[in-house]
């Protein structure tokens, strides 16, 4: 069986339907699933309930569609937390994932640019031509928006022009990683090179399935500021978490 992140717990409703299984692809750094629950009759769910896209990596669930306040919270508090008066700040989101984070970047005419970093290519196609068009919407088409298919911790250490804000959703968290590349994002060299890519002032936020006070330590012996965090209650379970930072003046 696979393991079941802290927020979920076995044998909840969420398990109840039995998911219909729409693309599956193996990538460079394993298996990606994509399902649906619900949307209609049939194994997918019950006519009239609403459809429901799950992504799965190497067997773990990451992320659905069935409540985006986490992801729309990770873009809201970094834009409310970057100095005033700052003219069209550029953001970059780390995970494209089903779209919640990018959609509400397009959404709020304040941001400038927005580079979006994906390194599965399969997820980025079930956003161009797939059902998760849905939730992006005309964002992939927005002029500020740039998809890039990459790698976001060797993006990071590539080097390049700085954002002021830097919006990460990626794995499970700090706490939590379904494929070990993922944790070098939440290393001392991944946070080291996360600061170097932040303008002076500009924030870091950081989705994660719970709260963690050890990676809130690692943040300030990186040299970030204002380190803080905001909870998300959930259905069930630990709550969800946006870790917040700042790079000094």
């Amino acid at each position: 069986m696979a393991p079941v992140p802290p927020h979920q717990t076995a044998g909840a409703p969420f398990d109840q339907q039995a998911p219909r299984t729409l693309d599956r692809r193996e990538g460079p750094y394993g298996e990606v699933v994509l399902r649906q629950r619900g949307g209609g009759p049939g194994p997918c769910g019950i006519a009239g309930e609403p459809a429901v896209y799950e992504i799965i990596a190497n067997g773990c669930f990451l992320m659905d569609t069935s409540d985006g306040r986490s992801e729309r919270l990770l873009m809201d508090a970094a834009l409310d937390a970057l100095p005033a008066g700052r003219p069209r700040p550029a953001v970059l989101i780390g995970g494209l994932g089903v779209g919640f984070s990018l959609a509400r970047a397009a959404a709020e005419p304040r941001w400038g640019r927005i580079a979006v970093v994906e390194r599965e290519e399969a997820v980025i196609d079930w956003h161009r031509t797939g059902p998760l068009s849905a939730v992006s919407a005309d964002s992939l088409s927005d002029p500020r928006t740039e998809i890039l298919n990459t790698d976001l911790v060797a993006y990071l250490h590539a080097g390049g022009a700085p954002f002021d804000a830097l919006c990460l959703d990626i794995d499970n968290g700090p706490d939590w990683t379904v494929t070990d590349d993922n944790t070098g994002l939440y290393s001392p060299s991944g946070l080291a090179a996360c600061h170097e890519r932040l303008t002076p002032g500009g924030v870091l936020a950081v989705w994660s399935a719970q709260p963690s006070s050890a990676f809130e330590q690692a943040l300030r012996n990186a040299g970030f500021v204002g380190v803080r965090t905001e909870e998300i209650a959930v259905a069930r379970g630990v709550p969800d978490a946006v870790h917040l930072a700042r790079k000094g003046a």
